[in-house]
């Protein structure tokens, strides 16, 4: 098939999108990288008045660091954040996660913006975003507004952002330079969507948990924050922890379902097992062995 009638835009400045994504009352559709877009453009999945195109808003891209934050552009592409070297020190386990998004071709185009908007509940950029306390800055004509992103997601494909509201940036707070990565994701072949996925980050000081930053992927409607097991690990010594009781926590926070990819039970049963062998391996438990 071929995409619907649109007229198309491309302008040049934040001011000018958000004028136009005004003046559309909800009949426009943003494109960066468009690797979710185009096919349903092409099956007329969606069929939007207007195609906003913000590839040529400078603004909106690359990496800069201000107010004990690392700032991501929207359309900053996905290989660009693997070669960041401020993103590789700064946020280790977001170059990680990345390197699970789909494939070398596919990341070339796709934007990091354009991940944490679409909120697909098995993808790695909207659960890291969450799990690392990740705030959403956005903007229209009738202001900017901060979005935390454990708030932004209400369920498959559905977030808080408004019709005429653009994403202009992305905020990660600063993790200590010896924060341990924690990330796992199975999947039937590299690339795919995770059946089951885990990110984040854990930060230990004198031997103790001091902080834990952890979420879910392809665990629910939505990326899910694994509150209990955060809660759980903060002030925990190393030499008691019990990797299997916190991931049960975990567990408990998910909201899988079946589909014809995986079963709940399925995903539940890998889930607490990939949690309990990844802190443990991550924090060099005794459980790993």
């Amino acid at each position: 098939m071929k995409p619907a009638p649109f007229d198309y835009l491309a302008p040049e400045t934040v001011e000018e999108a958000c004028s136009v994504l005004t003046e559309a009352g909800g009949g426009a559709t943003v494109i960066a990288g468009g690797q979710t877009l185009m096919p349903l453009l092409a099956l007329r999945m969606s069929q939007p008045f207007i195609l906003l195109d913000i590839n040529r808003i400078a603004a909106l891209q690359g990496v800069s660091r201000a107010d004990g934050a690392t700032r991501v552009g929207p359309i900053t592409r996905q290989n660009a954040v693997l070669a960041d070297p401020t993103l590789a020190k700064a946020l280790p386990v977001l170059v990680t996660a990345m390197r699970h998004v789909g494939h070398h071709q596919t990341r070339n185009r796709g934007t990091i913006g354009g991940s944490v908007a679409l909120g697909e509940p098995a993808a790695e950029m909207p659960a890291t975003a969450v799990a690392l306390g990740a705030s959403v800055e956005v903007r229209s004509t009738r202001g900017v507004r901060r979005i935390a992103a454990d708030q932004l997601y209400l369920g498959p494909y559905m977030t808080t952002l408004e019709p005429d509201e653009l994403i202009t940036a992305i905020d990660y707070p600063d993790w200590p330079a010896h924060t341990v990565t924690v990330f796992r994701e199975v999947a039937r072949r590299p690339g795919d969507f995770a059946l089951v996925g885990l990110t984040g980050a854990v930060v230990v000081e004198n031997g103790k948990i001091a902080r834990a930053g952890l979420a879910w992927f392809g665990m629910g409607p939505t990326p899910i924050k694994a509150r209990q097991a955060e809660q759980a690990l903060i002030g925990q010594p190393l030499e008691s922890l019990d990797a299997r009781a916190i991931a049960e926590l975990a567990v408990a926070d998910t909201a899988p379902f079946d589909d014809h990819h995986a079963t709940a039970d399925y995903r539940r049963t890998v889930g607490g097992r990939i949690f309990t062998r990844t802190l443990s391996e991550a924090l060099n438990l005794r459980q790993a062995a």
